[in-house]
């Protein structure tokens, strides 16, 4: 990939200012939206960063009035989006920035969409109707900007939190959640430690993965995943080895955003396993995500042998095969220093059953290609559990 060429405006899936440098189009981008006195949201360690600092000068130069909400948890909670609701109101903001990794993005999008609305937050869950409950007219402009090259939730229509009362991720749901304007600038994440790198980089695969493989119709979703995926092949293992790749960097920035525009067709066990392990543990989502990959990926097998056998070709492997891929994902999460097993995360035995009940009842379990009823989540658990293959 040239440099030369690291620079583009697209409006799929929303307006998306991509390239080197472009975040210090963030007052335009604002006023785009109309939005004149904007509340930052981002979490504590963005927070603190250089170049965290860098756009609050952007944002001074403009004359642009703003203040920032910080508090939010790696596994964000209701309340850090009630408390940042608080700071809207309070401070009489007309919009939002979403500034960090996936967490703060989630939590920003949140803040934006409850600004408007009475109910409480899990009111909204993503079950059945009830995001027609959400006042839409209520709802604030978001202005999103990623550090990390991940989760993609800059162009997603949902946020993800934890429900501290029973341990599980809850997923919340609206159409206009999605931010109006995405600036994607890979300067954001030249400094990204090689192993949140890693880690955030297989969370950004998997959605690419999981929604090429999962049930159902969708070649737009399909083709978007499959170059994403090539694009991580590219760039992952670069970036995690010189973090000042700037073209290993953009490629994983726009994998990313990819990968979460896919995945609108659906994901799968990676998702539905991971989501019960962090819910339970508070575990990193894109470490447990990428423990989870190869135990579900042979687990699938019988049902997605042909279709990775097409994207071990696109991706340019040494043979168009099943094997093959799976040995790329094998390679690659050991030459990130991702853990083998879930064990070695701290998930205890005495665990799996909890596990499966929870991974049985994740949104994201209903496309997996493969059903997964509880006898056969039980058996995936336990060998990613203990490092079995098959």
């Amino acid at each position: 990939m040239s440099e030369a060429i690291l620079a583009g405006n697209w409006n799929y899936p929303t307006s998306v200012r991509f390239g080197p440098g472009r975040v210090r189009e963030l007052p335009q981008a604002l006023a785009e939206l109309e939005i004149a006195k904007p509340l930052l949201v981002t979490d504590p360690v963005v927070a603190g960063l250089k170049a965290t600092a860098g756009i609050l000068d952007v944002l001074r130069t403009a004359r642009v009035p703003f203040r920032i909400f910080h508090d939010v948890k790696p596994n964000p909670v209701p309340k850090n989006v009630t408390d940042g609701v608080k700071a809207f109101r309070k401070g009489r903001h007309d919009g939002v920035i979403a500034l960090g990794g996936g967490s703060a993005l989630d939590a920003a999008k949140a803040v934006a969409m409850m600004a408007g609305q009475s109910r409480p937050l899990f009111d909204y869950e993503d079950v059945g109707d009830n995001w027609t409950r959400i006042k839409p007219a209520g709802m604030a402009p978001v202005v999103a900007i990623p550090t990390a090259a991940g989760t993609g939730s800059e162009v997603g229509r949902s946020s993800v939190f934890v429900d501290e009362r029973t341990h599980t991720k809850r997923i919340v749901f609206h159409p206009r959640m999605l931010p109006g304007k995405v600036i994607l600038d890979p300067q954001l994440t030249l400094d990204m430690p090689p192993k949140l790198t890693g880690a955030v980089g297989m969370d950004a695969l998997s959605h690419s993965l999981e929604a090429y493989c999962a049930t159902g119709f969708h070649p737009l979703a399909d083709g978007i995943a499959v170059e994403a995926m090539r694009l991580v092949r590219f760039g992952l293992a670069r970036a995690f080895k010189d973090g000042h790749d700037l073209a290993a960097r953009s490629a994983m920035m726009a994998a990313s955003a990819m990968g979460a525009t896919a995945f609108q067709k659906g994901l799968g066990a990676m998702h539905s396993v991971a989501h019960a392990v962090g819910g339970m543990f508070d575990t990193h989502h894109g470490t447990t995500i990428a423990v989870m990959m190869p135990y579900v990926l042979r687990f699938n097998r019988t049902a997605i042998d042909e279709r990775l056998a097409r994207a071990a070709g696109y991706l340019g492997l040494a043979r168009p095969t099943f094997a093959a891929f799976l040995a790329w994902i094998v390679g690659l999460r050991r030459k990130l220093g991702i853990p083998q097993k879930l064990a070695a995360l701290g998930v205890p035995a005495r665990a799996v059953p909890e596990l499966v009940e929870r991974a049985a009842a994740d949104p994201t379990a209903g496309t997996n290609p493969v059903p997964l009823d509880r006898k056969a989540l039980r058996g995936l658990i336990e060998r990613a559990m203990t490092g079995r293959m098959s």
